[in-house]
């Protein structure tokens, strides 16, 4: 910033002594006064040095590729002027008098002119498809993964793009804006618990982002006119098309109204089901068996990565490893879902595992009920109107006469 505001003044310096220089050459009148053409070329530069200073000023963000076509754009139009002069100066005649040669120097003129807006329109066309290279300026083409990715507070809060950028299979730059972090810092400071925990583990993330070695984390203080009265979510996509970037985000929301605008989104959710292993009907796979099935006979099993696996057969192997053959792969909104049919047991867990719920949470260990206490038994009254037994039959003997 001091470099350029240095380069500033040295410039309104040097115009104005070029100024003093030529007022200084046109010389003086006859009674020693100033030449009025002299002073008049002196503030014509002087003006036109500060005109050039205050639009530098006014336009601070520059494209060095649309400049740099413009450069070469003149300077290759110009080249081909003086080729194609050269080359039909032969089939016109020699110029005889002022009126030929001031139609040949209008001729040429209008060929420049011309030939330097065709150069210059087909490099600012064309600028990302070739590479040319000069000292100091480099023509490249635009490759997609050098884009800027700019990133939504869902996903710096979500955590995964840390895990993500430690693969090295992004190498863009990061852009985090200024309102983003400021909106974390709001979050962490809510006197909510969960999202006081949520914002700080955001900020958390940042700061690892900002100690990986080759992940290449920026700040943007972009402050366009639009985001006056806009809400963050507008801010971010207004700000990812002025930048030519793509948001990163894991909110369902933003990722439609972005795409509704032409910006490109990443959505995790959707790289993370893209990057989940892919089962053919008929492979066999490993399964922890961790709960019964909402249907008869059915196991339910998870992957690694938290894919649910329905095993036919399986509700009588519950905390056993057995050997599951793919039938079938459902694809969800909310994941991918496996099915398979049981064909033998490999491994019994331990008594210890724990057996999830319905819901896929460990079940909370219930009281238990206290045994029932024995109740006395009452004596039994005898009821008046009972029947009485009959007296027992005597025993006859019977002997020999």
């Amino acid at each position: 910033m001091w470099g350029l505001l240095i380069l500033r003044c040295c410039f309104i310096i040097v115009a104005s002594g070029v100024g003093v220089f030529i007022m200084n050459t046109t010389g003086f009148t006859a009674t020693g006064n100033i030449d009025p053409s002299g002073l008049a070329g002196f503030v014509g530069i002087f003006s036109l040095a500060v005109v050039i200073v205050i639009v530098d000023w006014l336009i601070p963000q520059k494209r060095v590729d649309l400049i740099s076509s413009v450069y070469f754009g003149l300077l290759i139009g110009l080249l081909m002027t003086c080729v194609v002069g050269f080359a039909i100066i032969p089939l016109f005649p020699p110029p005889t008098d002022y009126h030929d040669q001031v139609s040949r120097s209008n001729s040429m003129l209008v060929l420049g002119i011309c030939l330097c807006y065709i150069c210059t329109s087909f490099l600012i066309q064309t600028r990302d498809d070739f590479r040319f290279i000069i000292p100091y300026v480099e023509f490249q083409k635009h490759l997609r993964g050098n884009r800027p990715l700019v990133l939504d507070t869902s996903v710096v809060i979500d955590g995964r793009i840390a895990d993500v950028m430690e693969t090295n299979i992004i190498d863009s730059q990061l852009i985090i804006p200024r309102f983003v972090i400021n909106e974390l810092q709001h979050i962490a400071d809510s006197s909510d618990r969960g999202r006081r925990v949520r914002g700080r583990r955001g900020l958390d993330v940042l700061n690892r982002l900002q100690k990986m070695k080759g992940v290449g984390l920026q700040i943007d203080n972009t402050n366009l006119p639009e985001f006056k009265g806009q809400p963050v979510d507008l801010k971010l996509v207004s700000l990812t098309r002025h930048i030519e970037g793509r948001l990163v985000t894991n909110d369902f929301n933003l990722n439609k109204v972005a795409r509704l605008q032409g910006v490109d989104v990443i959505n995790l959710n959707e790289l993370a089901n893209a990057l989940k292993p892919m089962f053919m009907p008929g492979e066999r796979i490993d399964i922890d068996i961790v709960k019964s099935g909402e249907e008869a006979a059915q196991g339910i099993g998870y992957l690694d990565d938290g894919t649910m696996v329905v095993v036919d057969n399986g509700r009588a192997h519950v905390a056993e490893r057995v050997v599951v053959t793919v039938t079938s792969v459902l694809q969800t909104s909310a994941g991918r879902m496996v099915f398979g049919r049981y064909e033998f047991t490999s491994k019994k867990l331990a008594s210890s595992t724990i057996v999830l719920n319905e819901s896929g949470a460990a079940p909370q260990p219930q009281p238990q009920k206290p045994l029932p206490q024995p109740q006395p038994q009452k004596p039994m009254t005898q009821n008046p109107n009972a029947v009485k037994p009959l007296p027992p039959r005597p025993t006859q003997r019977y002997g020999k006469r």
